[in-house]
């Protein structure tokens, strides 16, 4: 997978999992979080009693907001955490219920993409012999990484976009994602009615592999931070009487503050063509992400690949034309990743 290929790290790896698995339940991103949890710890040797309780909490926390969290009609465990939830269950009832019904399949598939297991593996199986997992030196690098603090925003953004998608129904209609230039928030619209999901910065990271879209610096989502990432409009917000749906989630990326507004940044400049068709793959990476981005960039840019390229540059050149807008790129801060 390409994703992997240009820069195989072991941040990436990790965001492969949780950008490009597919997903029937909401379960392997309570086993990331529950993961991430553990960063502290000093013991390798995990018993599964002592990944119940995180993992049985991550899916109560998102079960409370939405109660859909799983493709199928019905599920034991999810079953049991809402009945935690509204306190029919104790905690030392939920976590039986965990280590019983719990950790049935998320463990063995929480490594696999596109139909088989990736190299890196964070833990290693041990439930027959000790009832455990072993966590792997991966996972401790993992740890270490400057981009470690963005993992549990990622992840948790992920799942609310999946969930949300689920909780409306694809068979149902068409999932769209939105963008509030205000808020910085994704949303969908149910019922006439809009939801808002989670931050756009938190759902583009990931698939920016932590860095500026057009220079390569590292970047953070904590909102906190002096190097918040901007979330930057590709084609200038400027443009917006003449390039359709320019708050589309197809036009979005973070940048750099430097970049996005420091001395010599790209202001009301249109970014170059090289720049574009990094947009390009950029976007790509929604498509093999599945719903509800996939669903999404396809009703905003097109059903095949040739589609999604030629309306970018329909954009583009539109944008740059109409407008006169000068080509701008920065210098790369590092080699090219996507």
């Amino acid at each position: 997978m390409k994703f992997f290929q240009i820069e195989p790290t072991i941040e990436n790896y990790w965001r492969g999992i949780i950008l490009f698995g597919r997903n029937v339940a909401s379960y392997k991103f309570a086993l990331a979080q529950s993961l991430l949890d553990l960063s502290n710890t000093k013991n390798d040797q995990i018993s599964l009693e002592e990944l119940a309780l995180p993992f049985s909490k991550h899916i109560c926390r998102h079960l409370n907001a939405v109660p859909k969290q799983s493709t199928s009609t019905s599920s034991r465990f999810l079953d049991a955490c809402d009945a935690f939830n509204q306190k029919r269950l104790n905690q030392s009832q939920l976590i039986d219920a965990t280590l019983k019904l719990g950790f049935n399949n998320v463990i063995d598939a929480f490594h696999n993409i596109n139909n088989g297991e990736i190299d890196i593996k964070f833990y290693k199986d041990d439930r027959k012999i000790s009832k455990s997992i072993y966590l792997t030196d991966n996972f401790y690098l993992l740890c270490e990484s400057p981009q470690f603090k963005n993992l549990f925003m990622e992840a948790d953004a992920r799942w609310k976009l999946v969930e949300h998608a689920w909780q409306l129904g694809l068979s149902q209609k068409l999932i769209s994602v939105g963008y509030d230039d205000e808020s910085r928030q994704l949303f969908t619209l149910n019922k006439n009615r809009r939801v808002n999901i989670t931050s756009c910065r938190d759902s583009l990271n990931g698939y920016q592999k932590g860095r500026c879209f057009y220079c390569y610096r590292p970047v953070r989502i904590d909102k906190l931070s002096s190097e918040l990432a901007d979330v930057d409009h590709f084609i200038p917000w400027m443009s917006r009487n003449y390039v359709s749906n320019i708050n589309g989630i197809w036009n979005l990326v973070l940048a750099c503050q430097q970049c996005n507004r420091g001395k010599g940044g790209k202001f009301t400049h249109i970014p170059s063509l090289k720049l574009l068709e990094r947009l390009h793959i950029r976007n790509e990476y929604f498509i093999n992400s599945h719903l509800p981005l996939r669903e999404t960039l396809i009703a905003q840019s097109g059903r095949s690949e040739e589609l999604r390229r030629r309306f970018l540059n329909d954009m583009w050149l539109l944008a740059r034309n109409t407008m006169m807008l000068h080509c701008w790129e920065p210098e790369a801060y590092g080699d090219s990743i996507f």
